[in-house]
């Protein structure tokens, strides 16, 4: 498959690529996490590849993990591509999401998920950043991948062949069947931000029992050449939405999000509703109630463009 734009496609919409994070008047440093990125490939006449999804992650749950090793498998057999990063980019606290955690949280939660996995990061530049009020900020998905783009290849260079010769790395967005569903609906989503998440960079998208994927790609044939669909053989319909339901039912999480996530929420006491927080706090055997995060049921910011920073990128919500 070409992963070469379409011609005719609407001309890209220009994002300045941040070095340095916007917090009202000031600006704040910012380190691009890059520990894990495989700065030199080990496969000869490949092309570097850099996973990238975008989400809630409230909380990050297996099947978000499990997408990137989904994707790894997929790009290895299947593409001429090598994978040398997969990145979790949470999104901002802006998004207003029913059942959305403050970032800093998702941030740490991610984080303790991928702390063994050789490959995949935590990126906290969507929960970082804001306007000039110093509010948290909105940040678009095709914003979000010239990030990337900007970091991997204009700031490091790109990625060092097997010959030796440093290789612009193709950033690529792993998302879930319901965000291209989204994308094919008419009106959804800005045809310029389609140009640069589709065109210029391309996805891989998870397959999802019962979505009806194909009639989706048929309204974005325009970019078929850059969209990779991938399915999954063993079926997986753990959500974050599902795994909120059972913490506020006081129910057993574990072996659907990984430990370190499970302990981190008791920790906090996130994802309960008052009448269980409560319960919580006057159990002097519990582990939760300290810093509790009450949640706040709201819409979403209602935005005719929705970024794939949404949990629809990552599979469910």
């Amino acid at each position: 498959m070409s992963s070469q734009p379409p011609t005719g496609m609407a001309t890209p919409v220009t994002y300045p690529p941040p070095e340095q994070v916007s917090t009202g008047n000031t600006m704040v440093p910012y380190t691009f996490p890059q520990a894990k990125l495989k700065l030199r490939q080990t496969q000869p006449a490949r092309t570097p590849l850099v996973l990238v999804a975008c989400g809630s992650f409230s909380p990050i749950t297996f099947l978000h993990l499990r997408m990137f090793e989904m994707a790894s498998d997929f790009v290895r057999f299947n593409t001429n591509f090598e994978v040398c990063g997969g990145y979790l980019s949470p999104v901002s606290d802006a998004y207003k999401k029913a059942g959305l955690a403050p970032g800093h949280h998702r941030v740490e939660m991610c984080s303790r998920a991928v702390e063994h996995s050789s490959w995949l990061m935590v990126d906290p530049f969507e929960t970082v950043n804001c306007d000039e009020n110093g509010e948290p900020a909105y940040v678009p998905t095709a914003r979000v991948l010239r990030h990337f783009d900007h970091e991997i290849n204009t700031v490091l260079g790109g990625i060092e062949g097997t010959d030796g010769v440093r290789r612009k790395a193709k950033i690529a967005l792993l998302a879930g069947a319901d965000l291209v569903m989204s994308m094919g609906e008419p009106g959804l989503w800005s045809p310029i931000d389609l140009g640069v998440i589709l065109g210029e960079y391309g996805a891989f998208i998870i397959e999802r029992s019962g979505t009806d994927i194909d009639e989706a790609l048929a309204t974005l044939r325009q970019y078929e050449d850059n969209i990779w669909v991938i399915s999954q053989v063993i079926q997986n319909d753990i959500s974050s939405t599902k795994v909120r339901l059972f913490l506020k039912k006081d129910l057993s999480v574990r072996y659907l999000i990984p430990d370190p996530v499970v302990e981190y929420i008791e920790e906090y006491g996130l994802f309960q509703d008052e009448q269980s927080s409560k319960k919580k706090n006057n159990d002097p055997s519990s582990t939760g109630g300290k810093d509790k995060e009450k949640e706040k049921p709201t819409t979403t910011d209602g935005t005719s463009t929705p970024s794939s920073s949404t949990e629809e990128t990552t599979q469910q919500s």
